[in-house]
């Protein structure tokens, strides 16, 4: 039974960057456990845990409601001058609808990208352009309201309350109470809040303006804020969040503001009256330059019947069959655009002479991507499976890494930006977390405590596993040395505390090396965006990876190579001494003198095969064929390496092969009796 008095509409997680500090997993669990039956997520001018945020409350049947604490220009967001006051205003939008959050979208696109100045910041003009669907508040002591009153400017108040009044509605635009007794700035605010929502009959909310979950997480946000700013927790001159800002209980709340019962009951309208509904799972392929009178369909299938030409000798029966079946696959999930899109790319490559690599992962399995030189490696050849790639029964975005030399990369960006439109193409975000040791060092500093100690301290938490890194409230119960300096001292025990709660929050956001999105539409009517950090691409989406696939759009991992760049520039390089031509795409794979250098571990700079261990094993392993290669790759990850030297002695003669069973020999011949597969 959900509890119906109070909603909380002001709520931010760990994506308002070192100033948040509940993740999105953790506040919705809040509110389920207060038995509320919805939540927001109004995190400071960015969308970033949007999606998280929407695919999470429907997980635990809360009702999301996503919003956004926005910076509004003083003048025009275009503003930038430095003679003048450019600290802009709070201002607190939800979405009541899809249209509500499409326009939230625009609006977070148009902050970062044309109105950034220290903060994101968008205009009241904006607004007027993109309030339908959206309920605005006014927020909190940053607000232009409360800036205004403090002033004591009540013409100005009076004009602020009138646009905003008539860019929402009066349905639509609330002032907000914020429950924080320890702020006296705040009462006061308060009191003249209640008198202007009488004098113009706009209604009132509570919020609590939340910055993490639980009341006792204050004093670790006290910290986060620390890390932020660069101070103490002993500097007295520095930002305090100096009242409880926790996702507090309805019946707190209805507590403290129970002589303007509305006020609360009109959170619970405004839930009421939010129902947004995010297609996910779409098919939102860019639209692919089809000829007069070309289906995809058709046009796909005329460029694997040319390629079948090229690439076979003798177009047996088998390969027949097998385009088909995979034809046919394709066309049932819809993703004949996706092998155009990307075959075209690939030629476009070729015909600038980039180097592109031969084709790597589940795609190889595919006899389409060979065909079409979207690939270099024939599957019948190798026994590859099509349904490691596409398979009915598991239908997802096929994902195809394209490899290019690192140095003309952008060419292919370029070309990708001037086919499908720049405002279509953009990089990927993604978030960098505070982990263990960087936890326990920043709790350490933000502390005061010697340097010397918290490095030592820093120090005896155990190390990522295979790149898994273990939660530091199970590395003090399990590492030794670790729990014993937790348990004896008092000052060591107050750093890992705080650096327990800290695990895991976002410190910064970054762009994700090299993933590419590209939409049929301009991306800022799907996503937000906010400009690139450099590179090829002008923006990138404010969604991470994930919530980029489960929307739909196409995601393409475009990977610059220096293997690629050095290996031309050696070709270049022979072929100026010795006068010969050389087609990287036709050397012969079973050149005793390539086995040989493998054999001898000269394997730096080759992808998989350059670590010590590796090294190590191929030499003793003396590989004669591509498939022993494969295999070695396939063995050498957690799980099969036990496997390693039986998989050795048995290609050399100093094992005999067994088989788990007879039928089993024909699946294991090529890899000894031993049952691998990646």
């Amino acid at each position: 039974m959900s509890n119906p008095d109070f909603v909380h509409l002001h709520v931010h997680s760990h994506y308002s960057l070192l100033d948040g500090l509940g993740r999105v997993d953790q506040l919705v669990a809040k509110a389920k456990e207060l038995e509320m039956p919805a939540l927001a997520l109004t995190d400071h001018g960015v969308m970033y845990g949007a999606i998280d945020f929407y695919l999470e409350c429907q997980k635990q049947g809360i009702k999301p409601i996503i919003g956004q604490e926005a910076y509004v220009a003083r003048r025009k967001h275009t503003d930038k001058s430095a003679s003048s006051d450019t600290r802009p205003y709070h201002l607190l939008l939800l979405a009541k609808n899809y249209q509500g959050y499409q326009n939230l979208v625009k609006l977070t696109s148009i902050a970062h990208k044309d109105g950034y100045y220290y903060k994101p910041r968008i205009d009241r003009d904006l607004l007027s352009r993109y309030s339908e669907g959206l309920i605005a508040t006014t927020a909190c002591l940053a607000s232009e309201t409360s800036r205004a009153i403090e002033d004591k400017d009540f013409a100005k108040l009076n004009e602020v309350i009138g646009e905003y009044r008539e860019i929402f509605g009066p349905d639509n635009y609330y002032i907000e109470l914020q429950h924080h007794p320890r702020l006296p700035e705040q009462q006061v605010l308060n009191m003249h809040l209640r008198e202007l929502a009488a004098k113009t009959k706009l209604p009132l909310i509570v919020t609590n303006d939340v910055h993490y979950v639980n009341s006792e997480d204050s004093i670790a946000h006290d910290q986060l804020i620390c890390i932020q700013t660069g101070k103490l927790v002993s500097d007295t001159d520095r930002m305090i969040y100096a009242s409880d800002f926790s996702l507090k209980p309805p019946q707190e709340m209805l507590d403290a503001f129970s002589d303007v019962p509305e006020a609360l009951a009109n959170t619970v309208k405004i839930a009421e009256m939010t129902n947004l509904e995010i297609p996910l799972g779409r098919n939102l392929l860019p639209n692919f330059p089809l000829p007069k009178g070309e289906t995809e369909e058709s046009y796909l299938r005329a460029m694997c019947e040319r390629g079948l030409q090229k690439r076979y000798p003798e177009i047996t029966p088998a390969i027949r069959e097998r385009l088909n079946y995979e034809l046919d696959i394709v066309a049932k999930t819809g993703f004949l655009g996706y092998f155009l899109i990307v075959a075209d790319l690939i030629e476009f490559a070729h015909k600038q002479g980039i180097y592109v690599g031969p084709g790597r992962g589940s795609a190889a399995g595919s006899i389409i991507a060979y065909v079409t030189n979207i690939t270099n490696v024939d599957p019948l050849k190798y026994g590859l499976l099509f349904e490691r790639f596409l398979d009915l029964n598991r239908i997802s975005m096929p994902d195809i890494d394209m490899d290019f030399e690192d140095t003309r990369r952008g060419e292919v960006i370029d070309y990708v930006r001037a086919k499908y439109g720049d405002g279509n193409v953009a990089g990927v975000i993604t978030f960098g977390t505070i982990q263990a040791r960087a936890a326990v060092r920043d709790v350490g500093r933000v502390l005061g405590v010697p340097y010397a100690k918290v490095d030592s301290l820093a120090k005896l938490v155990p190390a990522p596993v295979q790149g898994r890194h273990i939660p530091l409230e199970k590395s003090i119960k399990e590492a030794p040395e670790l729990k014993a300096a937790y348990d004896a001292d008092p000052e060591n025990r107050q750093v890992i505390d705080g650096a327990i709660k800290l695990e895991g929050t976002i410190r910064h956001a970054s762009q994700h090396a090299c993933a590419t999105v590209i939409s049929p539409m301009p991306l800022n009517e799907i996503v937000p965006v906010q400009p690139s950090q450099g590179g090829d691409v002008h923006q990138i989406t404010q969604y991470s990876m994930e919530p980029i696939e489960k929307l739909g759009l196409l995601k393409m991992d475009l990977l610059g190579l220096s293997n690629l760049s050095t290996m031309h520039r050696a070709v270049e390089i022979i072929e100026a001494v010795y006068g010969d031509k050389i087609d990287v795409d036709q050397l012969p794979e079973n050149d005793p003198a390539a086995y040989a250098l493998l054999t001898r571990g000269e394997t730096v700079g080759i992808f998989q095969l350059e670590s010590d261990g590796m090294r190590r094993y191929v030499k003793e392993l003396q590989p004669t064929n591509l498939e022993d290669i494969t295999a070695m790759v396939s063995l050498y990850r957690p799980g099969p390496m036990q496997w390693i030297q039986s998989f050795i002695d048995r290609k050399r003669g100093l094992e005999e092969i067994a088989y788990l069973h007879p039928l089993t020999e024909n699946a294991l011949k090529q890899t000894y009796g031993i049952l691998v597969y990646q």
